[in-house]
């Protein structure tokens, strides 16, 4: 491999003359911003735990009022990308949100696509465009780009949930911003994309077509993933049991940005992903399990532990391998990556 010429080499004139006429050499950043090989991967292999973070999110609740809050969110950020850009992977944002009992989120729309992940609580609803959508623990509620949203909470304790979004993408391309609005007002007794979608929306990850217009669909039960994974593992004895979350109309993924998807492991299983190009980040819905990453400087492949509701990024290019530490339970875990956009872009 050639070795280039460095910005020191050059004399200090002619650098001074690019930087008044805002020019730049490539050649001494070429290896950078194209490596050989393998690219720059800034996610690091990371894990939130949720029970360290759960004081911290109520202590926000007694903290900041949502009237002050609009959002009362906390960030997961990847320290590999520097926590001032609060990215968990290049294109996607994640963030725990908190609402207490008699709370209503206000209502707003914005061009970032969103979909909230239930980690805990129960009584509290979501209602986009005015369709409410109910809030039960495990299921994916979809904020598509555009659509009216807000959040109340009519229940007993607090409800917590993981906000994920394309935020970054879109802040990168400088289209993010947002509107107010009045409540919204809705005579539904429950939300309609249930009713009309509920026996469909999640696929055997075989033969999927990425990257189609945002889904109808706007909440994923877990209730019915889970039954779909277990249905699948009754079907067979080995083998990665995943399904994507998908729109029910076209089998496409629910966001041109991200794809989202759900794993099953069998009780005491051990499976190595196929290794991707994109970053992928981790929920854990149900048991305990580990996580090893081969392949990337912020890991030496030393399996890391999770238990339920903790949240864990991987980079991509890298060897993925889960296990599920329990001998009788299985192991549930939602996922989210940027494969659409990859597939879309040519680069997955």
């Amino acid at each position: 491999m050639t070795q280039l010429g460095t910005l020191e080499e050059l004399p200090q004139s002619y650098r001074d003359a690019l930087t008044e006429r805002n020019l730049v050499p490539l050649w001494p950043a070429m290896r950078s911003v194209l490596p050989y090989k393998v690219p720059t991967r800034d996610t690091s292999v990371t894990k939130w735990d949720y029970q360290s973070l759960r004081p911290l999110l109520m202590q926000a609740g007694e903290l900041t009022p949502i009237e002050k809050a609009e959002r009362r969110v906390l960030i997961l950020a990847n320290p590999g990308h520097g926590l001032e850009n609060i990215q968990a992977t290049p294109s996607i944002y994640l963030g725990m949100q908190l609402i207490l009992p008699g709370e209503t989120a206000p209502n707003h729309r914005h061009t970032p696509s969103a979909v909230r992940v239930i980690v805990e609580g129960e009584g509290a609803f979501t209602t986009v465009d005015g369709e409410p959508c109910k809030m039960e623990r495990g299921d994916l509620i979809l904020t598509p780009a555009g659509k009216w949203h807000e959040h109340t909470h009519e229940g007993d304790g607090p409800i917590v949930w993981l906000d994920v979004l394309d935020l970054p993408l879109i802040y990168r391309l400088n289209g993010s911003w947002a509107i107010e609005g009045e409540l919204q007002n809705s005579d539904k007794v429950r939300d309609k994309s249930y009713s009309d979608y509920s026996a469909a929306g999640v696929v055997p990850n075989i033969n999927l077509t990425r990257g189609s217009d945002n889904t109808p669909q706007l909440r994923y039960p877990w209730s019915k993933t889970r039954a779909c994974l277990v249905e699948m593992a009754a079907d067979h004895s080995d083998g990665l049991l995943s399904i994507s979350y998908v729109n029910p109309e076209t089998g496409r993924s629910i966001f041109p940005s991200i794809g989202f998807g759900a794993i099953m492991l069998r009780p005491g299983e051990t499976q190595t992903l196929p290794k991707r190009t994109t970053p992928v980040i981790f929920h854990v819905l149900e048991g305990e399990g580990s996580m090893a990453v081969e392949g990337h400087p912020s890991t030496d492949g030393t399996p890391q532990g999770f238990v339920e509701k903790d949240t864990l990024s991987a980079p991509g290019y890298t060897h993925i391998t889960l296990t599920n530490l329990s001998s009788s339970e299985p192991l549930f875990l939602m996922t989210a990556d940027e494969s659409p956009l990859h597939e879309y872009l040519g680069i997955f």
